[in-house]
């Protein structure tokens, strides 16, 4: 999961400064695709103009933690030629970033949202980059509202409810409008919170050419709720608790922890299998939030993300599995031994479409 960072963090340890020396890393850790942000709904307005960013968040090290002016076209690019340099898929997908005119809020229906995209498909083309591209995942974690300001779900459906009846219609609707567009990438949405819920299992994905769900420990259980923990995004205190709590609830009784997350990939491994629908996740383990900093041991999240790793590919369910949702380079506390990811990273098959039977 390289988001939006392979842009926004550019400055000198910011960990992007240099894609190339970033993507050696990234191969010789094991792995062959990344996750970005083409920004599609700026390109759709006009792909050369420079776009002011706000911050999402302050604390968080993924993206820019300040206001920044960027351009998107031609670093895409950019970036893309330097992916297809390494042998390095691409796989799409947008947080949609606010910019200081909200330029995501003229998606209006299904059908802006699939034309953003076919827009931003169709400028790669142009470039003769479309080789290095492996899916779209039109929005990421839909539809809370961070990500997807644009979309109104159904009355009563609370933050993450993908499956409500306006949500449904609405990806369905999009991922038809834009099959034209990208007759030979896969098409899905991604999902978190609440993912073990039997009505949302439930729901008719059909539409859907694979599964994403973004699978953490501390999504799956009360565990944030227990340390007193909740998402902080502008204020340090969040990561004063994780540092001065987690790491101790967590091997206080680590078994139980191991056990919930273990379970809830063999719900997800189930509900792949149920909808013959491939699974893929590119965040996900241990815990939402975490970077490195005083007190922040990153031990129970390598161990957390370790378990995870090995069932998740034990399950033989997952067609792409990340080893965690801190897999970019700014996270150096996950990166002190290479081996260590070497060894556990699952590849995409490029090129081909998984068996759904």
């Amino acid at each position: 999961m390289w988001d939006f960072s392979w842009l926004e963090r550019r400055w000198p340890g910011g960990g992007f400064e240099d894609w190339d020396a970033a993507l050696s890393e990234l191969v010789a850790r094991g792995y062959d695709s990344v996750r970005i942000d083409p920004y599609p709904h700026l390109l759709a307005v006009n792909p050369h103009s420079e776009y002011r960013l706000l911050p999402v968040w302050t604390q968080h090290d993924w993206g820019s933690p300040y206001a920044l002016t960027v351009k998107v076209h031609d670093p895409l690019m950019e970036f893309l030629r330097a992916c297809r340099r390494h042998n390095v898929g691409v796989g799409l997908s947008s947080w949609y970033r606010q910019d200081t005119f909200n330029h995501r809020l003229q998606i209006k229906t299904p059908q802006d949202h699939a034309a953003i995209w076919a827009r931003t498909l169709e400028l790669i083309d142009r470039a003769g980059l479309s080789d290095t591209l492996i899916y779209v995942d039109l929005c990421n974690e839909w539809p809370i509202p961070t990500w997807a300001p644009f979309f109104n779900n159904s009355p009563g459906a609370r933050v993450a409810d993908w499956h409500s009846a306006a949500s449904m219609n609405w990806m369905e609707q999009a991922i038809v409008a834009l099959r034209p567009s990208a007759p030979e990438l896969d098409l899905t949405f991604s999902f978190t919170r609440d993912l073990l819920n039997p009505q949302k299992l439930a729901a008719d994905v059909g539409f859907l050419d694979f599964l994403e769900p973004h699978i953490w420990m501390s999504y799956t259980t009360d565990f944030d709720q227990q340390i007193g923990y909740a998402l902080q995004n502008f204020d340090p205190i969040g990561y004063e608790l994780l540092a001065s709590r987690g790491p101790r609830h967590y091997r206080a009784n680590p078994e139980k922890w191991q056990q919930a997350l273990t379970h809830a990939i063999d719900i997800m491994a189930d509900w792949s299998k149920r909808t013959k629908r491939p699974l893929v996740s590119t965040e996900c383990w241990a815990t939402v939030n975490y970077k490195d900093g005083p007190g922040l041991d990153w031990d129970w999240v390598i161990e957390l993300c370790d378990i995870g790793t090995r069932h998740a590919t034990d399950t033989g369910r997952f067609v792409a599995v990340a080893t965690s949702n801190f897999c970019a380079p700014q996270f150096r506390g996950m990166w002190r031994d290479v081996n260590w990811h070497t060894t556990l990273t699952a590849h995409i098959h490029r090129g081909s479409t998984p068996s759904r039977d």
